[in-house]
C-alpha cells in the first residue's frame, strides 16, 4: 500500500495536478482582492480556496505516510508544511491580517517545479559570496555618506542633512532612481559635485552590483554542472582504505616470513658445477 501511494505521489501526472491546484488557488486569492468579485462570487471563491487547502493537506499527510522520518529530512517538505500551516493560523479579531498570508501557498510552485528548485538552491549556494560583497557595498555606502554629509550637508540638507538622510540618498542614487535630480540640486552650490556622484555610481552600480550578478551566475553554473555530471558515490572512506592497505602489508610480511629461506650459492660451487658439465 505504501509503495503504491509513493508511486502516485512521484508520478508526473500527480505533480501536474498539484501545480494546477496551486495556480488555481493563487488566481483565486488574487480575485478575492477585488470587492466586486467578492460580492458576486464570494461563496464560490471561498469553496475553491478551502478545496485547494484540503488537497494540500491530503498531499502532506500522504507524504508523511510514505516517507515517515525521511519527510523532515527534506527541506522542501518542511517548507511546504510551514506554508500550509500558515493557512490554519487564527484570522479572527486583531489577527485578521494573517489572512493575507494565504497567498504564500503560491510559493509551493518552488518546491513542485524542479527548475525553480534549482534556481533557489543556486541562490542559497551564492549567499556566502554575496555576504562578502554586501559588506563591501555597505562599507562604500557608509564612507560615501560621511563624505556627502561633510561636503554637501549645508548646501542640500534635504538630501545630505545628516548621516541617515545621506545613506538613503546614496542608496537611491545607487539604484539609479532620480540621482540626476539630486546631483543637479547639489551642483547649484557645488559645481564640482558631479565628480563625487559619477564616481559613486561607477563604483556601486557598475562594479559592486555586477559582482552580485557574477556570484549568482557562477552558483547557477555550479548547480547545473552538478546535475549534469554527478560525482561518483564514494563507497569507502580514507581511513578505511588506509586500514585495508595496512592489513595487506601485514599479510605480505607474514607470507615472506613463512616461506623457507633459499640456500646461498657460492662462486666456487658454480665453478665446480660448470666443470662437471664439461
Amino acid at each position: 500500500m505504501r509503495e503504491r501511494v509513493r508511486r502516485v505521489l512521484e508520478s508526473a501526472r500527480f505533480q501536474r495536478a498539484i501545480i494546477g491546484v496551486i495556480v488555481l488557488n493563487a488566481a483565486t486569492l488574487g480575485v478575492e482582492t477585488a470587492p466586486r468579485a467578492v460580492a458576486e462570487y464570494g461563496m464560490l471563491l471561498h469553496v475553491v480556496d478551502h478545496a485547494a487547502l484540503y488537497v494540500f493537506v491530503a498531499e502532506l499527510l500522504a507524504k508523511l505516510y510514505v516517507y515517515r522520518l525521511r519527510f523532515v529530512r527534506d527541506p522542501w517538505n518542511v517548507f511546504d508544511a510551514l506554508i500550509i500551516g500558515v493557512s490554519f493560523l487564527p484570522t479572527a479579531g486583531g489577527l485578521s491580517v494573517l489572512r493575507a498570508l494565504r497567498v504564500l501557498r503560491a510559493l509551493r510552485l518552488i518546491s513542485v517545479v524542479p527548475s525553480l528548485r534549482r534556481v533557489v538552491s543556486a541562490l542559497l549556494g551564492a549567499v556566502p559570496g554575496m555576504s562578502s560583497i554586501a559588506v563591501l557595498l555597505a562599507l562604500i555606502l557608509y564612507v560615501a555618506a560621511v563624505m556627502g554629509t561633510r561636503l554637501y550637508g549645508a548646501a542640500s540638507p534635504e538630501y545630505f542633512g545628516d548621516l541617515p538622510t545621506s545613506l538613503f540618498t546614496l542608496f537611491q542614487t545607487m539604484t539609479g532612481d532620480g540621482w540626476s535630480d539630486v546631483n543637479r540640486d547639489v551642483m547649484r552650490v557645488h559645481p564640482s559635485a558631479w565628480v563625487f556622484f559619477v564616481l559613486f555610481v561607477l563604483v556601486c552600480t557598475f562594479v559592486v552590483l555586477n559582482l552580485f550578478i557574477a556570484v549568482v551566475v557562477s552558483a547557477m553554473e555550479d548547480e547545473h554542472r552538478r546535475e549534469r555530471d554527478p560525482e561518483p558515490a564514494v563507497t569507502e572512506s580514507a581511513p578505511a582504505i588506509a586500514a585495508e592497505l595496512a592489513a595487506l602489508r601485514a599479510e605480505i610480511a607474514a607470507l615472506r616470513e613463512a616461506l623457507p629461506a633459499r640456500p646461498a650459492v657460492s662462486g666456487d660451487a658454480l665453478t665446480g658445477a660448470n666443470g662437471a658439465a664439461r
